[in-house]
């Protein structure tokens, strides 16, 4: 179907310092993969990859971005992500490099992704905390998982049928 035009990338944003990622919104995100792109395929790469290409969601407590961009930039977009190395934000250039978790035909398989991964970070991080107030912060900030709004409930109850088919 149509939905095939479209692919979600999940990725996640290193940092050394995990409060550098509250300084972070999507517009800093767009602008930091616009320019790898950019140095990498030039601007034809560029021009291709910004027609539709957006930050669908970003979690600043976990540093997990959701890319959507046109099936065919997959390429160009996926070999540009490396060349990432800081992201520049309200005045502040925040070395990092990003993380490509998964990519999906639809948010609900990124999803489906990030509910597994997150769960497995979540038993990482939860004994290194020092008391319950730490516990709960990490808890919430990485169980919600929802890439899109009210979207949570909706997709529970969808059968596993619809697997994303693969190139």
């Amino acid at each position: 179907g149509s939905s095939s035009v479209g692919r979600y990338l999940l990725c996640e944003i290193n940092v050394s310092d995990k409060s550098q990622l509250l300084l972070l919104d999507d517009r800093a995100v767009a602008t930091a993969v616009k320019a790898a792109v950019a140095r990498t395929h030039g601007d034809y790469g560029l021009a291709l990859c910004t027609i539709r290409f957006s930050v669908k969601y970003l979690n600043t407590h976990t540093g997990i971005v959701l890319l959507r961009f046109p099936k065919r930039c997959y390429k160009l977009l996926w070999s540009a992500l490396p060349f990432i190395t800081s992201i520049t934000t309200r005045g502040h250039n925040i070395p990092c490099f990003l993380n490509c978790l998964h990519v999906g035909g639809t948010i609900r398989t990124c999803q489906k992704f990030l509910i597994r991964y997150n769960t497995q970070q979540l038993h990482r991080m939860l004994p290194k905390c020092k008391n319950e107030e730490e516990k709960q912060q990490i808890r919430e900030a990485i169980l919600d998982c929802s890439l899109e709004d009210g979207t949570k409930e909706a997709f529970e109850e969808e059968s596993e049928s619809e697997e994303d088919e693969e190139e």
